[in-house]
């Protein structure tokens, strides 16, 4: 485990600001009361790197972790995603929880199209029952169902204003995770 570099702190941001936009700083400095007295400083987070996996961690915890060895450190915190061979940053659903309070945009869809959704299958009009203002294209977005609970998160296909004019059949969010790979990718998202 290890604090990430400049350039994986910019990749990572960059990916954060497409789904948070300005709320990434809310992100960045957010604390917690500390469980351990009531009058103790609030615990900060931070974010650190293990095997090319980001963690969003309690600075405590990570600070304490730096004892463990490298290799028999599994997880810490909450997994946000992990970086490619080409350097390049890929969001895990493991992220939704720290992605969902904080996103500019947001789709809600009906209850026909959650399980669409849920299976792996892009947001179609049809199954669109409100969006977030003023969306614009290829823009970060949190898909939840209509009783606001976080499903999965995706890229816009059109902007708000050219998903009203498009077929009901047409793609409106290209899906880039859901709670559906819990199952599906149960293997892949926490060990390798």
């Amino acid at each position: 485990m290890r604090p990430l570099t400049d350039t994986e702190t910019k990749t990572l941001f960059e990916k954060l600001a497409n789904y948070t936009g300005s709320s990434l700083k809310t992100l960045l400095t957010a604390t917690t009361p500390s469980s351990a007295h009531p009058s103790a400083p609030p615990d900060t987070f931070t974010f650190v790197i293990q095997k090319d996996r980001v963690y969003y961690v309690r600075t405590a915890l990570a600070n304490l972790a730096t004892s463990i060895a490298r290799d028999s450190l599994l997880s810490l915190g909450t997994c946000l995603g992990k970086f490619t061979k080409t350097g390049k940053f890929r969001l895990h659903i493991t992220a939704l929880d720290i992605l969902a309070p904080h996103a500019r945009y947001k789709v809600w869809v009906k209850a026909n199209g959650e399980m669409p959704f849920l299976y792996g299958g892009h947001v179609v009009k049809a199954h669109v029952g409100r969006w977030s203002e003023d969306c614009p294209e290829h823009q970060g977005v949190v898909v939840l169902s209509m009783g606001d609970t976080p499903l999965g998160f995706g890229v816009t296909a059109r902007s708000a204003g050219e998903a009203r004019r498009v077929e009901p059949t047409g793609v409106v969010v290209f899906r880039q995770a859901d709670c559906g790979e819990f199952l599906r990718e149960e293997e892949s998202l926490f060990v390798g």
